[in-house]
């Protein structure tokens, strides 16, 4: 049996009111303004999950006759996630030094699948792509050179020497067990 999930993001029908498609859901759902609120914030609301056909086509047409559109969606479909690539703004260079500045590349443009992935719709990622087969991608770094540092006042101390070490001063007590007993079972 086909489930289906019942959402509301606060589009109206082209041509309705607001207030009006407003009081209509109010009625229907007997809602505060609070809720209204909620319903008409832009962000996605999800009305009824897991309702069969039936209920689903109910809301559906109680929704459009408010003037409200609402969003049916089968539980059971795979959801597909859209990705496309924006074009580099300007021709990528032939040159074969790599591009660390990151300044021509283009800008991955993805279409969330849901409302968790939502988040992630205006996220400034970097569509860095494939290289071609044998290129190189490691930056060409130059060897720094190893630091020039005075060691001439440094010696070692002769094996067994003393190091500096403070000798313990605190002596060993031994706990009193003479009131220890032994008894035969």
């Amino acid at each position: 049996m086909q489930q289906f999930e019942i959402a509301f993001s606060g589009q109206i029908a082209p041509g309705a009111e607001l207030s009006q498609v407003k009081a209509a859901i109010a009625r229907l759902f007997q809602a505060d303004e609070a809720l209204l609120a909620r319903l008409f914030s832009g962000q996605r609301v999800i009305i009824k999950q897991s309702v069969d056909a039936a209920a689903a086509a109910k809301y559906q047409a109680a929704f459009q006759r408010a003037g409200a559109l609402l969003e049916v969606r089968d539980l059971l479909a795979v959801p597909v996630e859209e990705i496309t690539c924006s074009l580099p703004a300007e021709a990528p260079s032939t040159d074969t030094a790599p591009n660390t500045a990151g300044a021509n590349r283009a800008m991955l443009q993805v279409t969330p699948r849901d409302e968790y992935m939502a988040a992630f719709a205006n996220v400034q990622a970097p569509d860095f792509g494939l290289a071609p087969l044998g290129d190189n991608l490691q930056p060409i770094t130059t060897e720094a050179p190893a630091p020039n540092v005075d060691v001439s006042g440094i010696t070692l101390a002769p094996v067994g020497s003393d190091m500096g070490q403070l000798p313990s001063t605190a002596a060993v007590v031994q706990p009193d067990i003479s009131h220890i007993k032994l008894q035969e079972p």
